[in-house]
C-alpha cells in the first residue's frame, strides 16, 4: 500500500522574525522545513512539498538531500496548496497521505505510524491533544467569561486520510477551513483522534523557537554499538541450527547449547552494545540447566535487558562464514524468525553470508563462523 506526505509550506508567516518565513528559519543546523521533511522521508513512498514561488531556489536545494522529493507551488490558503500536492500525487497509486504543517518539525515517529495505522479503519485520523487548562473569554485585557473544556482537543499534524476520499473532498469543498479535517468532516468523513504530543509544536513566535531548540538538545542521539564473534564446530549429525532455522546438514555444530553460531554472535553484540559482557557471563556453560538450551531464550533475554536500560534496536547485521551450507536460499527465513525472536520489524535485520576461499578451519569446513553488529539508539 503506497503512501505518501503532503509538507504545507507555502506560508509567509514573519511573526517569528528574521524577515523569514518561519519553515525557512535555521534550527538545529538545519532549515525547519528540512526538519519537517526528514521526518517522514523513512516512512512514507512519497514527499511533495508546496512551497510559495518565492522560495523555489531554497527547496531545489532541498532536493539535493533528497532528490524523490516533488515540489510544487501552493495557493493563496493552505486549502489550494492542499489540492496543488494532491493533484500532484494523482496517478501514483497512492492510497494514504499524511498532510502536515512544514512548520512543525518536531514531529515524532510514534505520531506519525499512529496516524498511518489509524487508517487501516478509518477513512480520516489525526493527532490531538485533550485541553485540560481552563479556557476564559477575554475583552479589553480582562477576564469576561469562561468556557467549558469538556471534549475540546488541540489539533496537530499530520492529518492523515484515504488519498481518493481526501481529494474528493477538497475539490468539492467551497473554501475557508481551518485544516484538512474539517474538509474531510464537511464531505461527512469520520475522523479519528490518536494521542498528539506535546514537543509536536507549531513554530509561530520567536519564543517557540528557543522551545524547540531545547527540545533538539534533549534528543541529543545516543547510540551504542557493539560486536559479537563466535565459532563452532562441526560434530556428527544430520542438521544445524543457524539464526533460528533448522537447516538439513551432512554434520551438527558442537557446543554446550543448540550452538546456533549466528544467534550467538548477535546476542554477545547486543550485550557488548550495553557493556554487559556476554552470552557467558549471563548464562554460565558451567551451569549444567543451559545444556542443550535453544539459544533464542539467550538472544531473548538480550533485548530485555535493552529495553530494561531504555533502549531499542536500530538494526543489526549478521555474517556468517562458512562454505556449506549455501545461505542465500534461507536468508529470508532467518531474517523472519530473528525479527519474530526479537520482536523488532524484519527491515532492522541483515543477514548475509561470505566463504574464506577455502582458506582456515572454515576453508576446510571444519566448522561455522559468525560476525554481528547491532547499533542501539535511545527509546
Amino acid at each position: 500500500m503506497k503512501t505518501a506526505a503532503i509538507i504545507v509550506a507555502a506560508g509567509r508567516g514573519t511573526r517569528a522574525g528574521a524577515g523569514l518565513p518561519k519553515q525557512w528559519h535555521p534550527l538545529g543546523g538545519r532549515t525547519v522545513l528540512a526538519h519537517s521533511i526528514g521526518a517522514f522521508c523513512d516512512v512514507v513512498d512519497h514527499i511533495v512539498v508546496a512551497i510559495h514561488p518565492d522560495d523555489r531556489a531554497r527547496a531545489l536545494a532541498l532536493q539535493d538531500i533528497w532528490p524523490k522529493l516533488q515540489i510544487v507551488h501552493g495557493g493563496d490558503s493552505r486549502a489550494a496548496s492542499v489540492l496543488a500536492a494532491l493533484r500532484e500525487l494523482e496517478g501514483c497509486g497512492v492510497e494514504k497521505v499524511l498532510i502536515h504543517d512544514g512548520a512543525r518539525p518536531l514531529v515524532a515517529a510514534q505520531v506519525i505510524r499512529d496516524v498511518l495505522d489509524a487508517l487501516d479503519y478509518a477513512v480520516g485520523a489525526a493527532p490531538a491533544l485533550p485541553v485540560t487548562d481552563a479556557l476564559w473569554r477575554g475583552d479589553q485585557g480582562q477576564v469576561v467569561g469562561t468556557a467549558d473544556r469538556t471534549g475540546l482537543w488541540r489539533a496537530q499534524t499530520p492529518q492523515g486520510f484515504r488519498f481518493d476520499a481526501i481529494l474528493a473532498a477538497h475539490l468539492a469543498h467551497p473554501g475557508g477551513a481551518a485544516d484538512d479535517v474539517e474538509v474531510a468532516r464537511w464531505a461527512g468523513h469520520m475522523v479519528a483522534i490518536v494521542q498528539g504530543d506535546e514537543d509536536n509544536l507549531k513554530l509561530t513566535f520567536a519564543g517557540d523557537f528557543a522551545r524547540a531548540e531545547h527540545i533538539l538538545k534533549g534528543r541529543e542521539m545516543d547510540i551504542r554499538l557493539g560486536n559479537g564473534f563466535d565459532v563452532h564446530a562441526f560434530t556428527q549429525g544430520d542438521h544445524i541450527w543457524l539464526c533460528g532455522v533448522r537447516l538439513p546438514h551432512s554434520h551438527a555444530l558442537l557446543g554446550h547449547s543448540d550452538a546456533d553460531v549466528g544467534m550467538h554472535a548477535l546476542t554477545d553484540a547486543l550485550y557488548g552494545a550495553l557493556a554487559e559482557g556476554d552470552i557467558g557471563v549471563h548464562f554460565p556453560p558451567s551451569d549444567p540447566q543451559w545444556k542443550g538450551a535453544e539459544s533464542h531464550i539467550f538472544l531473548r533475554h538480550a533485548m530485555e535487558r535493552v529495553a530494561a536500560r531504555g533502549y531499542r534496536l536500530a538494526n543489526c547485521d549478521v555474517t556468517l562464514i562458512c562454505e556449506r551450507p549455501k545461505i542465500g536460499p534461507h536468508q529470508a527465513a532467518m531474517r523472519a524468525a530473528l525479527a519474530q525472536i526479537m520482536q523488532v520489524p524484519v527491515d532492522a535485520i541483515s543477514v548475509k553470508a561470505t566463504t574464506s576461499e577455502k582458506l582456515g578451519f572454515t576453508g576446510r569446513e571444519e566448522g561455522i563462523a559468525a560476525l554481528a553488529t547491532a547499533a542501539l539508539v535511545k527509546a
